[in-house]
């Protein structure tokens, strides 16, 4: 069984599947959050300085670690896409979708035709010509994850629409973007804020889909929320805040000490 098919397996018996987020390029940081215990880790495109060969050595790090490779590209966009996937990720991110038109977008963009408009090209998908072409596209459909990011209100209230977009494995809430959408960036637990998160969680359980969350690592009081919440799949921390949150703990320890 396939990591993509592990973790569609363990969110479908009600389980939670945990990660963490990496924005450094070095793909050792991946291999040892796999190392770690995370069950994958989100490949960060959008806001790092990642090109496509270190995209690359991450995946292969993740493999390497017994990690899933969830890679969120930079934009919902076919051209962007269409290399990451080539890679043979375990899942695929596409950001601020906010209407079932984008969802569709997102899901053609992973499909080849008559699905959808992917090229044909695979490389490391289908282990350098070890893995026979037809057993491929038999199987591609589940090899990996197809997850779109709800991060603004329009789509909070495009969800049901959303949701039923054939091909999208989960719907992964961005928090930060969210509170932007409504002026609070940031904020996480404004009212406002709180109360478009319950309602996602409440239009995904209502409809039998899994949901997500992306979220830093030191808030116990929103983490608590989401998990409350029934969360699916939670992302939680990044390589920079991990270093930065045991920089800070290793100085404070010796200015306690004199």
């Amino acid at each position: 069984m396939n990591k993509a098919a592990q973790i569609r397996a363990k969110m479908a018996r009600g389980e939670r599947v945990i990660g963490a987020h990496v924005f450094l390029t070095d793909p050792e940081i991946s291999e040892a959050l796999a190392n770690h215990g995370f069950e994958f880790v989100w490949i960060d495109g959008e806001h790092s300085a990642f090109d496509k060969a270190s995209i690359l050595g991450h995946i292969m790090a993740c493999a390497a670690g017994g990690a899933a490779s969830i890679v969120r590209v930079a934009w919902n966009d076919p051209v962007l896409v269409k290399p990451v996937l080539e890679m043979g990720p375990d899942g695929i991110i596409l950001p601020m979708v906010s209407t079932a038109e984008q969802a569709r977008a997102a899901v053609a963009a992973c499909s080849y035709p008559p699905l959808g408009i992917r090229g044909f090209g695979p490389r490391r998908a289908i282990q350098y010509g070890a893995v026979d072409t037809g057993e491929y596209l038999e199987n591609v459909n589940d090899s990996f994850l197809r997850i779109v990011q709800i991060e603004h209100k329009e789509a909070v209230d495009n969800l049901e629409e959303i949701l039923q977009v054939p091909g999208i494995d989960l719907v992964m809430v961005g928090p930060n973007d969210l509170s932007a959408s409504i002026g609070h960036l940031g904020d996480l637990r404004h009212p406002q804020v709180m109360a478009l998160c319950d309602r996602i969680a409440d239009t995904c359980k209502a409809m039998g889909k899994p949901f997500g969350a992306s979220l830093g690592p030191g808030d116990e009081a929103t983490i608590r929320d989401w998990i409350e919440r029934g969360v699916n799949m939670l992302g939680c921390g990044d390589d920079i805040s991990y270093i930065s949150m045991g920089c800070r703990r290793t100085f404070q320890l010796i200015k306690s000490l004199g």
